[in-house]
């Protein structure tokens, strides 16, 4: 069994949905986490196998099995991580003692209005109690409500990157949140592990894919935070988004063409992008001209971001990357729980990229 050793106090955490490509990356992130112990793990469909059954690049660790969530002991953790199909997370978190917090990875507390949710979704959330206390977990910009939270709701995969390069930009006025363009691409593992015939090898490999046009889950994720930058109502706030996917299991790339607002320039939305984040341990302005690449964040907690003028003028592109089950995930889940609970945000994920 391979051991660590350290003088932190550990707190117990457990992961719901731990068969999951994030649960996975939770656990991978976790088991180097010097103040945490992973003391319960579920996942219905691989309840009674080992981690190593199901994950052998995690099997040495001495990591529980998988179990039922109606077998598990809710004494056992401080902490859960939910990577649970959205509908199903929110009457689980619901019946939690309180003296659990709750880290959600699903859609469920994401939306804030009953009505969007609903239709977006396709069902009545059923636990709107709880969605006025949930806080949306977008790190870099609600660092005091996650310390003070019990349940935050981490963004989408998509929204983080979105929302990294354009909120800094809404909020100081510099582009106009009317006129928003946003062409994503993510590696498949963003479909989820389950079998779908269009994540196959032999039908997404040598090809690249658009999905959900118009009508992805994520678009009004991102007009409600955008228009709660912009002092809008999320109504007044619409963005065309068109997601694809790219044949490489993780990665994830969004190119936002925005219009500049009266007066403004390209060199503005980098002055306030070196503004914003010029102490953020995750988010990285690159060079003058320097492109994002996937490969520069693959593996790691990390965002990098830049700005290019357009050659239509009054308008410009800012194109951000990050890994998609890191910080469009698991990843950002940690960076809340360290916020939580008191740890250094960093703590966990100090893992360089991995190249190539």
């Amino acid at each position: 069994m391979i051991k660590m050793s350290n003088n932190i106090k550990k707190i117990k955490a457990g992961i719901l949905g731990a068969s999951g490509y994030t649960g996975a990356e939770a656990m991978r992130l976790l088991l180097r986490h010097p103040g945490v112990e992973l003391t319960l793990l579920t996942a219905d469909r691989k309840a009674g196998q080992s981690v190593e059954e199901v994950y052998p690049h995690l099997g040495g660790y001495g990591l529980p099995d998988m179990i039922s969530v109606s077998d598990a002991d809710w004494s056992t953790v401080d902490v859960v991580f939910c990577g649970l199909p959205h509908g199903t997370t929110q009457e689980i978190i619901a019946t939690l003692p309180q003296t659990v917090k709750v880290i959600d990875l699903s859609a469920d507390f994401r939306l804030r209005n009953a009505d969007t949710y609903a239709e977006w979704y396709g069902h009545k959330h059923m636990a709107m109690g709880l969605q006025q206390d949930a806080v949306y977990g977008l790190t870099e910009f609600n660092r005091d409500a996650v310390k003070a939270a019990r349940l935050v709701a981490c963004p989408g995969c998509y929204p983080t990157a979105t929302l990294l390069a354009l909120l800094p930009l809404v909020a100081a006025g510099l582009i106009d949140p009317l006129d928003l363009v946003i062409d994503a691409k993510s590696g498949l593992t963003g479909a989820g592990r389950g079998l779908k015939q269009n994540t196959l090898f032999s039908e997404a490999g040598e090809g690249l894919s658009p999905y959900s046009v118009s009508k992805h889950r994520h678009a009004p994720e991102i007009e409600q935070e955008v228009a709660n930058s912009a002092g809008m109502l999320d109504t007044d706030i619409r963005v065309n988004f068109v997601p694809h996917l790219v044949p490489m299991s993780r990665g994830e790339l969004v190119t936002c063409h925005v219009k500049l607002s009266s007066g403004k320039t390209a060199a503005d939305l980098r002055s306030e992008f070196e503004r914003v984040f010029v102490n953020e341990p995750f988010v990285r302005l690159l060079k003058e001209g320097d492109l994002p690449q996937t490969q520069m964040v693959r593996g790691s907690n990390n965002c990098v971001i830049n700005v290019f003028e357009d050659r239509i003028p009054g308008r410009a592109t800012v194109i951000a990357t990050i890994d998609n089950l890191v910080k469009g995930s698991s990843g950002q889940a940690v960076q809340n729980m360290n916020l939580m609970f008191g740890f250094d945000e960093t703590l966990g994920l100090e893992q360089v990229a991995l190249f190539p």
